[in-house]
C-alpha cells in the first residue's frame, strides 16, 4: 500500500496503520434515502475516490446504510480500479425494508447476513474493520458485538470496532471480546468525547477514528446561509441544528476564523477544522468525505498539516467567546 512516506498511526490493538485521514463514503450514497446529502453521480464519486488514494489516504469508511447498499457498491468498484488497494471499513446495524424505510437490528443472525451482503457489494473476502454503527438496539448489543468476535475468528473481518458507543457501553461490549476503535462524533462543535469517550480510548488501547470533524461539511469553508438555503430537499443537513439559526451565524462566524489561520499556511478552513480534532493525543485518524477528486485535492493537506498550540488556542478562545444559548 502506498502512502508516499506519509506518517502513519497505529490503530488500537490493530495491525492497521493509518494515514491522519481516510475518505469518508456518506455522502456518495447518494439521494433518495433519509439521511441523503443529495443527489451524487457515481463517476465523481469513484474519480474522488481514486483521487484520495492517489493523495495517499490509505482507508475508506463506508457503511451498509449509506445510500441503502449503495456506497459501498460504487467503493467496491472504485477500489478495483485503484492505483493501490486501500484498507476498507463498514458498518452493520442499520437496515432498510423493501419500502426504503430504515431500522435497526443487531441480532446475530442479523449481523451474518448484513456481513455477507457488504462482503459482496465491496467485493472482499474480509472486512479490514468491521464496526456496529449505533448500539441499537440495545439489549441485542452483546449479541451483535459476540458474533462480530465469531466472524473475526471465521476470516470473514480482520478487526472489530463500533460507533457511537457510550463508555458503559464499550465496558459491556469488552468484557465480551477485545475491542479495536470507536468511531464518535468529534469536532470543535461537537467536543462532548473529550470528556470521558477519549480519555477511556486513551487508557484501554483503543483506536479513535472520529467522523464529522468538519461538521457534515459545515466548516469547510464554502458553506454560506444562501448555499444551505438552496440545499436539495432531501439533503438531511437541511433539519441539522448546527445548519439552522441561532448557531448558523455563529458557525460560519468561526469558518472565517479558520480561514484566516488557513490563509497563513495555504490551506482551506476544512483542512483546519480536521487538524483541531487531530491534535487530541487520543484521535487516531479522522474520517473526511470528499464527493468530488476537487473536494480531495483541497483537502489532501490534512494528511501532514497541523495546528501550533497558539492556533489552537485561538480557536478554543473564539469558541468559548461564543457560546450558543
Amino acid at each position: 500500500m502506498t502512502t508516499n512516506n506519509l506518517p502513519l498511526r497505529t490503530l488500537g490493538n490493530s495491525d492497521l496503520q493509518l494515514t491522519a485521514i481516510g475518505f469518508g463514503a456518506w455522502a456518495i450514497g447518494g439521494g433518495n434515502w433519509d439521511f441523503a446529502w443529495g443527489p451524487q453521480d457515481d463517476s465523481d464519486s469513484i474519480r474522488a475516490i481514486h483521487a484520495a488514494i492517489d493523495h495517499g489516504i490509505n482507508w475508506i469508511d463506508t457503511a451498509a446504510i449509506y445510500g441503502l447498499g449503495h456506497s459501498e457498491e460504487v467503493v467496491g468498484q472504485a477500489v478495483r480500479t485503484a492505483s493501490a488497494k486501500p484498507y476498507v471499513f463498514t458498518k452493520c446495524s442499520m437496515r432498510w425494508d423493501a419500502d426504503r424505510k430504515i431500522y435497526r437490528a443487531l441480532k446475530a443472525a442479523s449481523v451474518v447476513e448484513e456481513l455477507n451482503d457488504s462482503l459482496r457489494r465491496l467485493q472482499v473476502e474480509t472486512i479490514d474493520l468491521y464496526q456496529i454503527h449505533w448500539p441499537n438496539p440495545e439489549e441485542d448489543m452483546e449479541e451483535g458485538w459476540a458474533e462480530l468476535a465469531r466472524q473475526q475468528k471465521a476470516g470473514k473481518i480482520r478487526w472489530i470496532g463500533v460507533s457511537n458507543f457510550s463508555v458503559a457501553q464499550l465496558q459491556r461490549a469488552q468484557a465480551i471480546a477485545p475491542m479495536t476503535s470507536l468511531q464518535p462524533p468529534y469536532s470543535m462543535l461537537r467536543p462532548a468525547a473529550a470528556q470521558e469517550l477519549l480519555p477511556f480510548c486513551q487508557a484501554n488501547n483503543i483506536g479513535v477514528i472520529n467522523y464529522s470533524p468538519m461538521v457534515n461539511g459545515l466548516l469547510a469553508g464554502r458553506m454560506s446561509a444562501e448555499r444551505v438555503a438552496a440545499m436539495p430537499a432531501d439533503d438531511w443537513r437541511r433539519r441539522g441544528v448546527e445548519f439552522n439559526e441561532p448557531r448558523l451565524s455563529r458557525n460560519l462566524r468561526l469558518v472565517e476564523l479558520l480561514r484566516e489561520i488557513g490563509s497563513a499556511h495555504g490551506v482551506e478552513p476544512g483542512v483546519v477544522a480536521v487538524a483541531w480534532t487531530l491534535l487530541h493525543p487520543a484521535i487516531t485518524a479522522a474520517i473526511v468525505g470528499g464527493r468530488s477528486p476537487q473536494q480531495v485535492a483541497g483537502l489532501a493537506p490534512t494528511l501532514t498539516f497541523r495546528l501550533t498550540n497558539e492556533e489552537y488556542d485561538y480557536i478554543n478562545e473564539f469558541i468559548a467567546a461564543n457560546p450558543v444559548a
